[in-house]
């Protein structure tokens, strides 16, 4: 039984492909630049070139690729957008349209010029990915399920914060289950106003085979519970720090306890320490982070951790971790399977489990070290 998992961020993509008749760590896995680096770079080099561009496709993750559409702009160069890969930068086309963008109907796309450079937007591409595995001679013909992980900040009314939109989603899901899956979905459940993983669903379309769409901090920590230290731990706090959002956990034997999600770019260490010592003593309250232009935090459960009673203090994974090494909260960086970069791909296959109870058994059994033949690869069918 084989499994396609995409972990989608903004620095880069990270993939897996799970096969049952392999040990994890044998897995076959990609880190590449991410689909928003991707778009980034043509943009630059369509500034470079003063060529006319137009965005179409749905809606994707921004960042980079928001920061060289809006240069592109404002260099004076024409740009245009049809509405879904538009809202890829904002939901309100009329914000849009103020960062110089030009928002077309694919009527009209269709009807630019041939010397118009025509980008397709999507976090998630399928056939790169397959031609990609092939090169290797790797078939993705016969898969038992692919997971998406993406960020998705959802569809805000107008007038309503975006971050506190962000944050009333996140409760609503631990209020449902404590638990880390509560964020994943099958594609048919998807809730209509998280845009970016419909538009995952959306772009999808052809891949032969069940498909499980995700958020990716919650992704990157359940696969970090994976590593054999965390896992010993009954009550853990554990950080992902990402590129752009940091969102902490404390978990215990009921699932989620507290929570907190701030922008890593505004958070130093002495900042982030503070944060998560109130969230481990369960005092820290939503409008702490709100009001420093995070999301928020929500705490379920008042019972102290005491970090000091732990083997391990903090557990952190996550591509910018490196800004807690020298904290004095006792850091363990976790290494789920030996690699931290995929943490995300072994979240999403917990969470497949959960999801599709007919390929539970296969999964949890590589994941808790049963699983695999211990065969190499290449005596592997």
């Amino acid at each position: 039984m084989k499994i396609l998992c995409v972990d989608v961020g903004t620095g880069t993509q990270d993939i897996l492909l799970f096969d049952s008749q392999l040990d994890l760590e044998n897995g076959f896995k990609l880190v590449v630049p991410s689909p928003t680096m991707l778009v980034h770079r043509q943009l630059k080099d369509a500034t470079c070139h003063q060529q006319a561009v137009l965005l179409s496709g749905v809606t994707m993750g921004g960042g980079p690729s928001h920061w060289a559409a809006e240069a592109h702009a404002q260099a004076g160069f024409p740009i245009y957008a049809t509405p879904d890969a538009a809202r890829s930068f904002n939901d309100d086309l009329e914000a849009v349209a103020a960062m110089g963008i030009t928002v077309v109907s694919e009527d009209e796309a269709i009807r630019l010029p041939d010397s118009v450079l025509r980008l397709e937007l999507r976090d998630f591409d399928f056939m790169a990915i397959a031609d990609t595995f092939a090169k290797f001679s790797v078939k993705l013909d016969d898969l038992a399920a692919v997971a998406v992980a993406v960020f998705d900040h959802g569809n805000a009314p107008p007038g309503y914060s975006d971050r506190q939109f962000r944050f009333d989603y996140l409760d609503l899901r631990l209020q449902a289950t404590k638990r880390l899956s509560a964020f994943a979905f099958c594609a048919q459940d998807v809730p209509g106003i998280m845009t970016r993983l419909q538009a995952v669903v959306a772009s999808s379309t052809g891949i032969g085979a069940p498909l499980v769409v995700m958020d990716t901090a919650p992704a990157a920590v359940l696969g970090a519970l994976y590593d054999p230290n965390v896992a010993a731990q009954p009550r853990k706090l554990v950080a992902n720090v990402g590129n752009f959002h940091t969102l902490a956990f404390r978990l215990g034997p009921a699932g989620v306890e507290a929570v907190f999600e701030h922008h890593t770019g505004l958070l130093d260490l002495h900042k982030l320490e503070t944060l998560l010592l109130a969230l481990a003593a369960g005092t820290l309250q939503h409008s702490d982070v709100f009001n420093d232009h995070g999301h928020g935090a929500l705490v379920y459960d008042p019972t102290p951790l005491d970090l000091r009673s732990q083997e391990y203090g903090v557990i952190v994974t996550g591509p910018r971790r490196g800004l807690m090494r020298a904290s004095s909260l006792r850091p363990y960086f976790a290494v789920p399977f030996g690699d931290m970069m995929i943490a995300g791909c072994f979240g999403m296959l917990a969470a497949v489990a959960d999801l599709i109870p007919e390929l539970r058994d296969p999964i949890q059994a590589s994941l808790h070290g049963a699983g695999g033949s211990g065969t190499p690869p290449w005596e592997v069918d």
